[in-house]
């Protein structure tokens, strides 16, 4: 089987995809960009893992018939796969491909820190190849995501490359977040389940010092490598920002682009969203004052409607820069009028600060732990503000959801921040938001009093807002980045 004319036969391996899985920007565009690819014309297929928190019945996932208990031996490993197809929700028909292994994938989490979780991910990148060549099935590229599925160009290199449908094709990972390889011990070496005459391809000089880098070998191996931001793709080249890869990147840097992520604008427009009870745009932006009015009640905040409200939705993790804001939000709420919601989890020393903020801050902080889609939308309208330090952000998603909410993002000069966000320059009144360098606590309170004083200015805070919202990131500008890789691949 293979694409019509024109279009393209496109694997996707991800593990997560929404709404089945999520816990970071992944889980986003892997249904983002399955979803525009389907509209788009072509075969693409996403494979994910079918996780014990997936709700098969109200997916209606169905089993594929020719891809039923199929066994897939690792090393002294022996399992057991089945398939279940079924229709990605809120993707346009696009269809999702899950891997059934219980003894894999039925854990409390989807990401743990077991003994064994580079083989739940290894078996997952297998048991595609497998399911493709059940199906016979012959994707022209194979688009892997993050250190999950980066064996992948390894594996299409060595046994797999040697099957009819994978002669021609190519393959492509994507670097969502470098900062997780996917490293294990060499001595786990035979869970790989390469012959020996593959293993000398393996990276060397990783094995002589005892461990696997499952990231690296995407890197080395894959026929081109993206990252989610144009600065990002510069960033991964250096010691300051490659988390040790960079060597490997510096040598492929031909192979690699990079390519900011969209907004899948069907979710995130306050003049649709579902979540919201009243919508706006940027010639009436009373909506997004009434939905402050009626979130500040919600989340039991009694600062008045005019002080200014700073939203955060964020993994708690030291990535997001969440330390600078211990000296800097204790300091600033105490001499200035200012609110704050924030929402997420991580880190415990993350979490217990917000938790502090709040009960030090009564009716001016509120902080609520976990994830909450919903909420994540009300934040993102009612805030004034949003804020977003990160130590490094590859693309980052927030800051472009903020734009067209019209929450002004004060955001520090990384990654696809750097490529979203730019800086308010009140002479020229162009920009988006409030942009600052150094990776301090200094920097970040220079920027919190700069957007303050802005918001202080009726007729600079009108423009900056509607600056934001009329910035376009949508998905089909990233979609047919991506395309263009592909057909450049192809076409040799």
């Amino acid at each position: 089987m293979s694409a019509a004319p024109g279009n393209l036969a496109i694997c996707l391996l991800a593990s997560e995809v929404v709404p089945l899985s999520k816990t970071g920007g992944l889980g986003d565009v892997a249904h983002a960009l399955a979803k525009y690819l389907h509209a788009d014309g072509h075969d693409v297929r996403l494979f994910t893992p079918c996780y014990a928190s997936i709700d098969r019945a109200a997916l209606a996932a169905r089993p594929v018939a020719a891809l039923q208990q199929v066994p897939l031996e690792l090393g002294k490993h022996a399992f057991v796969f089945s398939v279940l197809e079924a229709t990605l929700p809120g993707a346009g028909g696009a269809p999702v491909f899950l891997i059934d292994c219980p003894a894999l994938y039925a854990r409390a989490s989807l990401y743990t820190s077991d003994t064994d979780e580079h083989l739940r991910f290894i078996a997952l990148t297998r048991a595609v190849l497998a399911s493709c060549a059940r199906l016979e099935w012959a994707p022209q590229i194979l688009h892997c995501n993050d250190w999950h599925t980066a064996f992948a160009p390894l594996l299409l290199r060595t046994e797999y490359g040697r099957e009819a449908p994978f002669a021609a094709a190519r393959t492509v990972l994507t670097i969502h977040n470098i900062g997780y390889q996917g490293i294990f011990p060499a001595a786990e070496i035979a869970d790989l389940g390469l012959s020996p005459g593959d293993t000398p391809l393996l990276h060397q000089d990783d094995l002589r010092a005892g461990r696997i880098n499952a990231l690296r070998h995407g890197i080395l191996y894959a026929d081109a490598i993206t990252t989610v931001s144009p600065t990002h793709a510069r960033e991964i080249c250096t010691a300051q920002y490659g988390m040790g890869l960079e060597d490997s990147l510096r040598a492929r840097a031909a192979a690699l682009t990079g390519i900011l992520n969209g907004v899948d604008y069907d979710e995130w427009d306050p003049r649709r969203d579902r979540f919201l009870p009243v919508h706006y745009d940027p010639e009436h932006l009373a909506g997004k004052a009434a939905l402050k009015r009626q979130f500040l009640a919600r989340v039991g905040l009694t600062a008045a409607p005019e002080v200014p409200l700073a939203g955060i939705v964020s993994r708690l993790a030291a990535q997001k820069g969440i330390e600078l804001m211990f000296e800097t939000l204790p300091k600033v709420l105490s001499a200035r009028p200012l609110a704050l919601a924030a929402l997420g989890s991580g880190e415990a020393r993350y979490q217990q600060f917000f938790t502090k903020l709040a009960r030090s801050f009564p009716g001016r902080v509120a902080f609520q732990s976990g994830h909450d889609e919903e909420l994540s939308h009300w934040i993102e309208a009612a805030s004034d503000l949003y804020l977003m330090p990160s130590r490094y952000e590859p693309c980052g998603l927030n800051q472009m959801y903020s734009l067209r909410y019209g929450t002004v993002p004060v955001v520090r000069r990384t990654g696809g921040l750097a490529d979203s966000v730019e800086h308010y320059d009140a002479a020229s009144g162009t920009g988006t938001g409030v942009v600052f360098n150094d990776f301090d606590a200094p920097a970040l309170e220079w920027a919190l009093d700069t957007a303050l004083d802005l918001y202080a200015q009726p007729a600079h805070w009108s423009r900056l807002m509607r600056n934001g919202m009329r910035q376009d990131f949508s998905w089909q500008r990233a979609a047919a980045e991506y395309v263009g890789v592909y057909r450049r691949l192809i076409a040799g």
